[in-house]
């Protein structure tokens, strides 16, 4: 029977290092787990592989395959300095130009850079992989409950840079947004692609975890539906900024739906019938689990804290309102999401030429 020493003392940073054949690329080279990440995973592997051999194997197999991903994507070349390609030169200006031009409707993910799709899939397994350490960590006793909650917010964090991609293409495609601030979403997405450990997903990722877990506890009535209490239950736990947001823009009747979008978990169209259902019967108010009865469909108005329930019904939300804008429809052609961080951007660049002015 195979020693269970052989795996001893094996640190994450093992499946970092390059190889002789990867040495070259070695300057581009894509880090998948964060420090962070990296030294809880280092914290868990003794613990796990003392408890449960066979996850440990799993796991130590599962970052050895996203090393060889990595490496992949290592040989693409950077998509922030300058390369003379089969298709021309490119260089970080271009591609930003170019991401700012081309606005066809559709899917566009033959105009986005090779090394884009494949990083997006090494963060799904990054992700995935994330949350089994979650789980297992989980069911190896109370004892290591906070770390599987470290787990967990890191799991978050990482579908957070997936939902990030999104919002930058939303907001990149507005064309009523300040071009300076389109070339600014236009590099952070090339800084996402480039590396996948965003820095504003990091900022803005905790805001919206905080806001979803509040949206959790609350069991909003569904009744007049305009969310007041719902809305001031939330802003009570959240930080400055977000209670900014909440002074400067739920004036903007398309943050105002797309807050409601959030807050009850149904597209603005499902909202306004339920309303009018409501206002014919008599009713006052309903609970979420009577939200399908109502409506005559299946519709998912509640989910749990799985990451994966966060990111589906930020999608369903995200399709609806690009489909507003595309058929001129009435109702919120953002997300609440892409509202935040298109605030956010706003107030920082507020911030910066305040301090320059202040230093002239």
């Amino acid at each position: 029977m195979e020693d269970i020493n052989e795996f001893e003392n094996i640190d994450i940073s093992s499946f970092i290092e390059p190889t002789e054949a990867d040495k070259k690329v070695d300057s581009a080279r894509v880090e998948i787990f964060t420090k962070r990440q990296k030294d809880l995973i280092n914290q868990v592997f003794p613990i796990i592989q003392s408890h449960d051999k066979e996850h440990y194997e799993i796991f130590l197999n599962r970052i050895a395959d996203m090393e060889n991903i990595a490496s992949s994507i290592a040989r693409f070349p950077s998509l922030l300095e300058k390369h003379e390609l089969a298709g021309g030169t490119r260089t970080r200006t271009i591609l930003i130009e170019s991401l700012i031009k081309h606005q066809d409707d559709g899917d566009r993910i033959l105009r986005l850079p090779a090394k884009a799709i494949l990083g997006k899939s090494l963060l799904v397994a990054k992700t995935h992989t994330l949350s089994d350490f979650a789980k297992v960590t989980k069911h190896l006793g109370d004892e290591y409950s906070t770390i599987s909650k470290q787990f967990d917010t890191e799991t978050n964090l990482s579908m957070f840079s997936l939902l990030a991609e999104d919002v930058y293409l939303n907001l990149i495609s507005d064309n009523t947004q300040p071009i300076e601030f389109r070339r600014e979403w236009a590099l952070s997405l090339l800084l996402l692609w480039e590396h996948w450990n965003d820095q504003a997903s990091e900022n803005v990722a905790p805001v919206l975890q905080s806001v979803w877990l509040a949206r959790r506890k609350l069991a909003p009535a569904f009744g007049t539906m305009m969310g007041t209490s719902e809305l001031l239950l939330i802003s009570m736990q959240m930080d400055d900024e977000w209670i900014s947001f909440i002074k400067q823009k739920m004036g903007d009747p398309g943050v105002t739906q797309a807050m409601e979008e959030f807050l009850f978990g149904i597209s603005t169209e499902q909202i306004q019938t339920l309303r009018n259902i409501l206002k014919t019967k008599g009713i006052p108010a309903i609970g979420r689990d009577e939200v399908s009865k109502f409506l005559g469909e299946h519709v998912k108005a509640d989910a749990g804290l799985d990451y994966r329930d966060f990111y589906s019904m930020y999608t369903v939300r995200r399709d609806n309102a690009r489909s507003r804008a595309r058929m001129k429809l009435e109702g919120p052609r953002k997300t609440l999401e892409d509202y935040f961080v298109q605030f956010v951007t706003a107030e920082n660049k507020e911030k910066q030429n305040n301090d320059t002015f202040a230093k002239s």
